[in-house]
């Protein structure tokens, strides 16, 4: 259990708490959100003891074992397969106790380690380290390479898959997607459910918060507010409360109205396509969601240029890669591209297919290695990246950031313009130097809008911007009468902006037909045709063996079948409960389909009884399903490990 009891913190002059009360029971799964400041990763500092409250109570259960991941990176030169083993203290003391008593030639002491070894998981700890390593992206080639080997963002990845290998009780998780493509997300997703003790996530990804966290802390207003259920119901819930707030009433309906004109243009313009019809719905739910951020301090648009070309941008047999001292290295090859006005396009595919790699030779900041690039005559590009952070002049302000871009433009309109980044009144005047992250990313984001482009690109726009600036950019983006592509890990983001999918894959960009839904059963099913030609190769190479070799083989994968046959029996009831649920939450849903239901006051009896079906069905739908992940999950990881120990 952890209880703050009218607790208050004030870091510098700013006071982050006053008051503040919180109980959260053991095994909930809670999302921390906040507006960037307002004092989530304090509240961490406070439950792992690094500050202390300024008043009032921390209260914590006592022997827990608490996992958080480190924000500094040492032993750079240990492979990073032994720098996430050293996450498991006990383990790594019992292994040198037992180097140490066999250097005694203590026999006694040797077969107590043992056991304790046994009883830390240790025998199967390397194998369990690289199933981490490898669902956050990383190769079995890198497993032995050291850490000083990969990049900043690469090194994070492995400072998490360390953290997630610690036992612990409790895990604080501070924005762990921030470095992640969207298939080490949709993993870590599946880890977290998973995960048996008390999480605690800072994160303002909402599609991540809804999957994982079944609670919301809000840190709102110095206070700390606890919601049951996901990202998505806490919104519905801030909504009504919203709502019953007469002075905003007017202002939300005028929300409501101005999002539902734009879904009718948009809808009158949708093709067939599956992917359209899904972001139709998305957008659907905007009106809703709209007014839970009533009050977020960030509104802008994103304006198009004046004049356009048809086609904006041409890519024609083209080969895409870098020039290096060892020669060319191609990524993708025979791409052509035809990039129409209005388009909306999201990019998919596994981490370093080269999805970067296109958004940077469609600007023009990455030479081709062969073919063409053709732009339009009135093309205006405006592009995105993280590295757009590091360009930015630290030693001036935000206002000055747009006048050099627009000199002859009025003060007024550029502090109006700012304003809607959330840089108002003084802020606009305030040192980069001085500026996080997240307002960073927002100030290069308003740069961007600001020149008017008619090609939108953006590489991770989101990292770095909280949940309320997310809402305003997906907003905007919605609205954008541009072309756009997007690289994203935020599936909202996705939905809610893009028309169609493009796959990055196998050195090919290719339209993906179907959502992100279908993106991941394409993922799943790709992976399953690697593990069935790493079968393929052991089978050709058991064929070579002796017959003796053979032998032992085959009665190894007899037992591993025994071994496997409850799982699969699981996996599979699961998948015939999830077929009946299913039929059951249309069935209920075709009922509640009915407008007459909800105009009919003598039906109003019914309306309730079908919606408290709906929600339990739903409920058990998502049980199911998450039974069936975790079968799936233990199948994948039993065969793994029988591969990794038959090819030792």
């Amino acid at each position: 259990m952890i209880a703050l009891r009218q607790v208050a913190l004030q870091r510098g002059t700013q006071t982050l708490l006053d008051n503040a009360d919180l109980m959260l029971h053991s095994g909930i799964k809670a999302g921390i959100i906040g507006a960037n400041g307002a004092g989530k990763s304090s509240l961490f500092k406070l439950l792992l003891g690094e500050l202390g409250p300024d008043q009032g109570d921390v209260e914590m259960s006592g022997g827990q074992r608490i996992a958080h991941m480190a924000q500094e990176v040492d032993a750079l030169n240990r492979p990073i397969v032994e720098y996430v083993l050293d996450g498991d203290h006990a383990l790594r003391r019992a292994e040198a106790d037992l180097l140490a008593a066999r250097k005694a030639d203590d026999a006694h002491r040797e077969a107590e380690l043992h056991g304790l070894i046994e009883t830390l998981d240790g025998y199967t700890a390397e194998s369990r380290a690289a199933q981490l390593l490898v669902g956050l992206g990383f190769v079995q080639a890198d497993l032995k390479r050291p850490l000083s080997d990969f990049s900043g963002g690469w090194r994070m990845r492995v400072n998490l898959a360390r953290t997630l290998f610690m036992p612990s009780d409790l895990l604080l998780l501070d924005e762990p997607t921030n470095h992640l493509d969207l298939d080490a997300l949709l993993w870590l997703e599946q880890w977290l459910t998973r995960y048996p003790g008390t999480l605690l996530l800072i994160s303002h990804d909402r599609d991540f918060l809804d999957a994982v966290c079944d609670h919301i802390v809000h840190m709102h207003h110095q206070t700390l507010e606890l919601y049951r259920g996901n990202y998505s119901r806490f919104e519905r819930t801030r909504a009504e409360k919203l709502a019953l707030q007469q002075a905003e009433a007017a202002k939300q309906q005028a929300r409501r109205e101005e999002i539902e004109r734009f879904i009718a243009r948009f809808r009158a313009q949708a093709t067939k396509a599956k992917q359209a019809q899904s972001r139709v719905k998305m957008l659907e739910r905007m009106g809703d969601i709209a007014v839970a951020h009533m009050d977020s301090p960030f509104h802008f648009t994103l304006p198009a240029a004046d004049k356009t070309s048809h086609p904006l941008l041409v890519l024609d047999q083209a080969t895409l890669g870098y020039r290096g001292e060892a020669g060319d290295v191609a990524q993708l090859e025979k791409v052509n591209i035809t990039l129409l006005p209005g388009s909306r396009i999201g990019l998919l595919g596994p981490n370093g297919a080269g999805k970067s790699t296109l958004i940077k030779s469609l600007t023009g900041e990455l030479a081709l290695l062969e073919g063409k690039r053709v732009p339009g005559e009135h093309l205006a590009i405006g592009y995105f990246a993280q590295h757009q952070l590091e360009s930015l002049d630290v030693t001036t302000t935000p206002f000055v950031h747009v006048q050099r871009l627009s000199p002859t433009a009025s003060d007024q309109d550029i502090r109006n313009f700012l304003g809607g980044f959330g840089f108002k009144g003084d802020d606009a005047f305030g040192e980069v130097a001085t500026y996080s992250g997240g307002e960073k990313a927002r100030l290069a984001l308003a740069l961007v809008a600001w020149q008017k482009p008619n090609l939108l690109l953006l590489d991770e726009p989101t990292n770095h911007l909280d949940l309320e600036m997310r809402e305003a950019l997906t907003e905007a983006l919605a609205s954008f009468e541009g072309t756009v592509i997007l690289v994203s890990h935020d599936r909202h983001l996705l939905r809610a902006t893009v028309d169609e999918f493009w796959r990055v894959a196998d050195h090919r960009v290719e339209p993906f037909d179907g959502d992100l839904d279908d993106y991941r059963i394409w993922l799943k099913a790709r992976l399953e045709e690697g593990r069935r030609d790493a079968r393929s190769e052991k089978s050709e190479r058991q064929s070579q063996q002796p017959s003796g070799d053979r032998k032992a083989t085959r009665k190894a994968a007899a037992e591993l079948r025994e071994k496997l046959r409850p799982l699969k029996k699981q996996r599979d009831h699961a998948e015939k409960t999830m077929e009946k649920t299913q039929q059951a939450l249309e069935e209920v849903e075709s009922v509640l389909a009915d407008p007459a239901l909800y105009t009919d006051s003598a039906r109003k009896a019914e309306l309730t009884q079908a919606l408290a079906q709906q929600a339990d069905i739903k409920a058990r739908l998502d049980g199911a399903e998450q039974t069936w992940l975790a079968a799936e999950e233990a199948l994948e990881a039993m065969e793994a490990e029988l591969l990794a120990s038959e090819d030792t």
